[in-house]
């Protein structure tokens, strides 16, 4: 069996057998540290993605999932994004689809994007799902930005129609997955869309931060707010779904020089609103079994929170919050 690298910690919350198809799904996540912003960077995170993929493997893992902006790091400036961003059939992700091939394994990684777009070349903060053939599943481009830093780096996604919807669900051996992206955790609308839509897992990449260095050389503060035991198990209790949170943890640096320090908060959430699996913030691998039939309805049969939505009251939550309304 693969080590793990930087003498990773290994966590886990799984059954003898990894479930069966349509039963459940064998999740893994990825907290690491690493560089950012260089080639040379980008060539370290894909071989510490192969080198994880064959440890999440041999633990029987069927979805393997890593932090926001994994192969070329979240910490950055504009100039070298897109000096590093690759299309979705670049080499980059061409040898991430070879990996899943070779593992049998799906695997979802986050990376910069470069795509034409309604006739302009744009730039997205993107998530590769492919199974485990290497077959791409779904590209999400991040739709929510966080802040005006991000809105240097990124176009919003799912803009246009040629780019498809944005919040489709996928079959992950018979499971079905829903991607999100960082600040996107923290809305409530977009995780009760996806169960929905037949989500079972939220799948949500992020790189919450300690500090991170803005693209005008400040660094944030206060840290991001931990949403990893309070929002992220609600959600999971009222879409009655699974939530997972993939972070990095420690330092991340560019050319040697620190440019974040993130939180390693990651957490898998499971449909009562408990917590699987909470990571501390050191490199680990986080492995835990999701089986829906395992839990039930909190309320008594028939009584639902979709059931039982009264949608034609919900008007204003389509409306601009501008300004609080007055009682």
């Amino acid at each position: 069996m693969a080590e793990l690298p930087s003498r990773g910690l290994l966590l886990s919350r799984i059954l003898p057998e990894p479930p069966a198809p349509g039963e459940g799904l064998r999740l893994a996540l990825w907290q690491g540290e690493g560089r950012a912003g260089t080639a040379a960077a980008v060539e370290e995170n894909l071989q510490r993605l192969e080198q994880v993929s064959a440890a999440a493997a041999g633990w029987g893992a069927q979805l393997l999932a890593f932090p926001e902006l994994y192969l070329g790091g979240y910490a950055s400036d504009p100039a070298r994004v897109r000096q590093l961003a690759e299309p979705l059939d670049g080499p980059s992700l061409q040898r991430v689809a070879a990996c899943a091939r070779r593992q049998g394994m799906a695997i979802a990684c986050p990376y910069a994007e470069r795509a034409l777009v309604a006739g302009e070349e744009r730039f997205y903060d993107a998530i590769a799902l492919v199974d485990a053939s290497g077959t791409l599943l779904k590209n999400y481009r991040k739709t929510h930005l966080w802040g005006p830093d991000e809105r240097k780096f990124w176009s919003e996604g799912h803009r246009f129609a040629e780019e498809g919807d944005a919040f489709t669900v996928q079959a992950v051996n018979g499971l079905g997955v829903g991607l999100l992206n960082c600040y996107e955790a923290e809305f409530p609308e977009l995780t009760r869309l996806l169960a929905l839509r037949g989500g079972q897992l939220v799948l949500i990449p992020t790189a919450a931060d300690t500090w991170v260095r803005l693209s005008d050389g400040r660094r944030t503060a206060p840290p991001y707010p931990d949403v990893s035991r309070t929002l992220l198990p609600a959600h999971a209790f009222q879409d009655f779904c699974f939530v997972a949170y993939a972070n990095r943890c420690g330092l991340e640096t560019v050319e040697g020089e620190p440019w974040a320090h993130y939180l390693g908060n990651s957490v898998i959430c499971a449909p009562d609103g408990s917590l699987l699996l909470a990571a501390d913030n050191r490199p680990c691998l986080l492995l835990a079994d999701l089986i829906p039939g395992e839990y039930h309805h909190p309320h008594p049969e028939g009584t639902t929170y979709f059931a039982d939505r009264r949608t034609d009251l919900y008007g204003d939550l389509l409306s601009p919050p501008l300004t609080r309304r007055s009682p």
